[in-house]
């Protein structure tokens, strides 16, 4: 059987029903919230939760365990080029010709993320000629979890950039953040060798060296112009799917929620920056419904076929903050997907519905 290559996906989760109407009453749907409770109950130990209001915390669950980020962790490359944008490092409407950001784009690696973008960039005229401008690229990352957009950002950002953040944050626990387009190279099964030989040895590097593997993998697609072409999908069997999603930057949804609740309150950042967070993590945001009931709402979320990560934050109208990370690991793809579907409904729950909050004491 051919195997399907399984995406880092952005979970555009962000349009509550409720919201879409426009109204803030009579649209949650508990019986699904209740669902994604059922099975977190079921599953403590693939699951971590940690969600707080007004700095307190209302429900947490293995917050402190460390777990795959996916596509969450592009949160901390938002951020550095928000940074980076304050203090005119870079120029958020300077041009960057679609061909860089090509070079890491990886056909059926991404769930069509990034063929997502392009579309939604032509639509909306944000394609001059063959360039587009650097916000974009970023609102392309955070919007659709383009890994390509990605990738070419951490490029102009620097690593080093973004990893100084988890200091910033003063996080507890995250490993190496590392291109993760670069990272698929690693998975490329060598002449006279074998799967099992492959998964033996990537199993031994240490996290330095993966993540140093990844990096010249990176250097070799951003200046080498026939590296791309020798990506082999049908070498990207199920088990190396595995290995790589295990193996992808990992934190806690305690630490997430230290992020985000710096970003919610304003704080750590210098002031300019938040005008970026407002157009890459709080791009929801432009809907009016959300206007009229949050003066904040940030959302990054991320998934393979085996790991569920998401993250929000917001302010309402009435003062009210609140944070949410929840992550799963080590699910099969149908229930990644059953959980993917009950996720919205939940969020919305914890949300406007303060006696739902009695439910969530894991």
């Amino acid at each position: 059987m051919k195997s399907r290559l399984l995406p880092i996906l952005f979970k555009s989760l962000f349009s509550l029903a409720l919201l879409n109407t426009g109204s803030a009453s009579g649209q949650l749907q508990p019986a699904l919230a209740d669902s994604f409770v059922h099975f977190i109950n079921a599953n403590k130990s693939r699951a971590s939760v940690y969600i707080t209001r007004n700095d307190t915390a209302i429900s947490r669950l293995n917050e402190n365990k460390l777990m795959p980020l996916a596509s969450t962790v592009k949160i901390l490359v938002a951020i550095e080029f928000s940074q980076q944008m304050a203090h005119e490092m870079i120029n958020e409407n300077s041009f960057v010709q679609l061909s860089e950001i090509d070079k890491f784009y990886i056909p059926n690696t991404d769930g069509g993320a990034h063929e997502a973008w392009l579309d939604y960039a032509r639509k909306t005229k944000a394609i001059e000629g063959d360039s587009v401008r650097l916000v974009d690229v970023a609102r392309g990352m955070t919007m659709f979890s383009s890994n390509a957009n990605t990738e070419y950002l951490m490029s102009i950002l620097g690593f080093d950039n973004i990893k100084d953040n988890i200091s910033l944050f003063k996080l507890k626990q995250h490993t190496a953040i590392y291109p993760l387009v670069g990272s698929l190279f690693i998975y490329q099964i060598p002449k006279k060798s074998s799967e099992d030989k492959l998964l033996k040895s990537i199993a031994k590097l240490s996290d330095k060296q993966y993540a140093l593997d990844a990096f010249d993998n990176f250097i070799l697609l951003r200046d080498d112009t026939s590296f791309k072409a020798s990506f082999k999908p049908g070498d990207f069997s199920m088990k190396l799917q595995k290995l790589w999603s295990d193996r992808l930057p990992a934190s806690t949804t305690k630490d997430y929620v230290q992020i985000v609740s710096a970003l919610n309150n304003r704080e750590l950042l210098d002031e300019e920056a938040f005008f970026t967070i407002g157009e890459t993590l709080e791009f929801p945001m432009e809907n009016k419904a959300f206007r009229q009931v949050f003066k904040h709402y940030g959302t990054k979320g991320g998934s393979t076929g085996f790991v569920l990560t998401h993250v929000i934050y917001l302010t309402k109208m009435d003062g009210t903050r609140m944070e949410l990370a929840i992550f799963f690991n080590d699910l099969t793809p149908a229930e990644e997907k059953k959980l993917e579907s009950w996720l919205d409904p939940f969020e919305a729950q914890v949300i406007f519905d303060e006696s739902f909050h009695s439910k969530i004491r894991f």
